[in-house]
């Protein structure tokens, strides 16, 4: 049962499922209710739902701003393989810090501390996943250009999220090339199935300093392009931002998407007065 549950986990994480993840979370959510929403509200939202969290300690309102962010995070569809990362990185933490309290005279109690943390982080990240997942490189650098953001720093975030795919074709490249001189571990047993998921991993940890020069290479080609066709004077251009902006709407959706926000919110927030009451 164990060489076959391992022999499914090699099946499905490989290099091509990993960038088919990747790439499906940041370009292929296009047609999520998420994605249809104006730029400008979901930066919005996000900037309360990635500051408010940190400034509340009750118990019953981090509960309900965690579900309400992971029903938007459902909304958007985000790839498994980053909720994955998400629980692993969120949830393990919290439990080795239970586990650590406990060695040092902790008791059932420190749960609620830890489970007001774990509901700040969790609620944060869901809210960042939610807004990146549904934004593309061009809806997030008109929104960040609508609020006043430097033109540099708006081009340099959707430079980033059009590079992915060149990263991902770069590290698949080096990877091959690593494969075709070297030679991997058997992996018929268990031993060698863990041999060979260490060469996978120490392969790609090899591949950091290949990857960054051969990306920066290719960044300075794409730059010295974009200098010659004068990206900078179109950024700075009142006329040109102007009809580049004109895509931005905020409708009915986004209202009824504020509105339901802003609902849930005020729920939470009397949540706790009302179960004083009723107790």
């Amino acid at each position: 049962m164990i060489e076959k549950l391992s022999e499914n986990v090699m099946d499905k994480v490989s290099i091509d499922f990993l960038r088919d993840q990747v790439l499906k979370n940041a370009y292929g959510n296009d047609d999520t209710p998420i994605a249809k929403l104006d730029p400008r509200v979901l930066l919005l939202w996000y900037l309360f739902f990635g500051l408010v969290p940190w400034f509340v300690s009750d118990v019953v309102v981090l509960l309900g701003m965690f579900l309400f962010t992971a029903a938007t995070t459902r909304l958007a569809r985000v790839a498994p393989l980053v909720l994955f990362v998400f629980a692993l990185g969120v949830f393990s933490q919290t439990g080795y810090m239970f586990i650590v309290s406990l060695f040092f005279g902790g008791n059932l109690s420190t749960l609620i501390p830890l489970l007001v943390l774990t509901l700040k982080v969790a609620t944060v990240s869901l809210a960042s996943i939610t807004v990146f997942s549904g934004l593309d490189p061009d809806k997030l650098s008109n929104g960040l250009l609508w609020f006043g953001c430097p033109e540099r720093l708006s081009f340099s975030i959707g430079f980033a999220y059009r590079i992915l795919p060149i990263l991902m074709e770069e590290l698949q490249n080096i990877l091959l090339s690593y494969r075709l001189r070297g030679r991997a571990p058997a992996h018929d047993t268990l031993g060698g199935k863990v041999r060979w998921l260490i060469y996978q991993v120490k392969t790609i940890v090899q591949s950091f300093y290949p990857l960054m020069l051969n990306t920066a290479k290719r960044s300075r080609t794409t730059v010295e392009a974009l200098e010659l066709k004068g990206y900078r004077y179109a950024a700075t251009n009142m006329k040109v931002l102007k009809i580049k902006l004109s895509s931005l709407h905020a409708g009915r959706r986004e209202a009824l998407f504020a509105v339901v926000s802003v609902l849930w919110i005020a729920l939470c927030f009397a949540a706790p007065r009302i179960l004083e009451v009723l107790s």
